[in-house]
């Protein structure tokens, strides 16, 4: 392994800003003599000399030979991959990138239905058919679960020539999926394993955790270092560790979905999140679920609350848990998710991750101190003492069988297309998709028929002012169908 505690894209940009050349390059402000002053005060001048572009110090980000590509060899080191490529368009492009890498040429790919819309982007831009498949559904908490191993074979016993399958695992509220088994049927039938592992970057350096997607047989993955490992927003990794994928199809992918104008600033933040991890990654990923254990442990104390843990695992295909998600349910004093996280907001100054009918999540990092997870227990223990003589909330409605595919969704999206009444939208082929919270699976993808069984359950949702993610129009007053 090459010496992690070499930093070569910050050592690179100091060099740089020290030889301070006369500058006829963008990006206009110069450093900070083009910034306005109320942002340079705000935010101090340091990270405007360090938002420069590509030079012969700097390297290129789409044909790396420098330091960037010297920054991405050390992550590829640390993840065990065999490469690596900093992203600048987030764990989106990734997902993006690795569809259209998959689907060259065409053919059939298996999306789960709770994937990041960004699969769907992939999907739209390479053409291909997805087969769908349904993680399983926990109904107590109201969560989708895992992946079954078998529901991944049964794909290749209906579309034999499907060319690789995509896993969210862990998911945003930490669910593991059995990678390890899904890699080896996808192996045995010559199809690649892409994770989107989006929040589980820091799972490879504590055996408290989910084992990483690498370590368990994936051929390529993509993780977003900004949401659990430290680095600036937007700044993700795709990690490749297979002879499955062709490193010059995936290079070209990635320029095909990423921005000529890389953001320095993003990929100094990737090479200096790596370089901390390297150092201390266990101690800062176990420092985390200590703090997270203790808050779950308290919660769980407070009458009327409730916080979910390891007792997940072995339900709903789930195989593994990431103990730092917060998963806090109130449904026993008749609060639902949304309410809560209003609530705790509101009152209380504290800014959860997402909520959906039966709970809210928070997710606890090893930049949390304790001080905020004692602030947040007080919190629900005021608010279930309030609440008290609440009565428990009903079971979220199950969701409908799952409609009809008529189109890909490339077709559908690029179809000529109409905007009619939602009421009118029964039997008709969606141009856009339905996601309800929660579970926050998507009812209708772009391409689908709109059945009897998916406009009633959508309309039920809708008359409770439920959250629906996709629609252009929010209320869904209208719809979006292929004309």
């Amino acid at each position: 392994m090459n010496n992690q505690n070499r930093t070569p894209l910050f050592d690179a940009l100091v060099e740089y800003n020290r030889r301070k050349p006369a500058y006829f390059r963008v990006p206009g402000h110069r450093y900070e003599n083009g910034i306005n002053p109320i942002l340079l005060e705000a935010v101090g001048d340091a990270v405007f000399s360090f938002d420069l572009t590509e030079t012969p110090l700097l390297d290129d980000l789409h044909n790396a030979t420098g330091p960037i590509r010297e920054a991405e060899q050390l992550a590829a080191d640390l993840w065990g991959a065999d490469y690596t490529h900093f992203l600048v368009n987030g764990t989106t492009c990734g997902n993006e990138a690795m569809i259209l890498t998959a689907l060259h040429g065409g053919g059939t790919v298996a999306v789960p239905r709770n994937a990041h819309k960004s699969a769907l982007m992939g999907l739209i831009l390479s053409g291909g058919n997805p087969a769908y498949i349904m993680p399983e559904l926990e109904e107590e908490w109201g969560l989708h679960g895992g992946v079954h191993p078998d529901t991944v074979e049964e794909v290749f016993r209906i579309h034999p020539d499907c060319k690789g399958v995509l896993i969210v695992s862990p998911t945003y509220y930490g669910i593991a999926s059995d990678l390890k088994s899904i890699a080896e049927i996808c192996h045995r039938h010559d199809a690649i394993l892409m994770v989107d592992e989006a929040h589980g970057a820091h799972c490879y350096f504590s055996d408290d955790f989910p084992k990483g997607a690498l370590e368990l047989g994936a051929d390529v993955c993509v993780q977003s270092i900004h949401k659990v490992a430290g680095s600036l927003t937007q700044s993700s990794m795709l990690h490749v560790k297979s002879d499955r994928i062709k490193k010059s199809r995936m290079d070209s992918n990635l320029t095909l979905v990423q921005s000529t104008s890389p953001s320095y600033l993003l990929m100094l933040s990737l090479d200096m999140a790596r370089h901390d991890i390297a150092r201390r990654g266990k101690q800062m990923i176990d420092r985390a679920a200590a703090l997270a254990a203790n808050a779950r442990e308290r919660i769980n104390a407070i009458p009327g609350m409730a916080c979910a843990g390891r007792e997940l695992i072995g339900k709903a295909a789930i195989f593994d848990y990431d103990v730092t998600r917060l998963i806090v349910s109130a449904n026993a004093i008749g609060i639902t998710g949304f309410d809560l996280q209003k609530m705790l907001f509101s009152e209380y100054n504290i800014d959860m991750e997402l909520a959906n009918y039966r709970n809210v999540l928070g997710i606890v990092t090893f930049a949390n101190e304790q001080e905020n997870l004692d602030v947040l227990v007080d919190a629900l223990a005021d608010i279930a003492h309030k609440h008290r003589d609440g009565s428990p909330l009903p079971p979220a409605e199950k969701l409908p069988p799952q409609p009809e595919y008529v189109l890909s969704p490339r077709n559908a999206y690029f179809s000529d297309r109409e905007r009619i009444p939602w009421v009118d939208a029964k039997g008709r082929i969606a141009s856009e998709m339905i996601a309800p919270y929660p579970p926050g699976i998507p009812v209708i993808y772009p391409g689908e028929r709109v059945s009897e069984e998916v406009w009633d359950y959508v309309e039920a949702f809708r008359q409770r002012n439920g959250h629906l993610h996709g629609p252009s129009d929010a209320k869904l007053s209208t719809f979006v169908v292929v004309r």
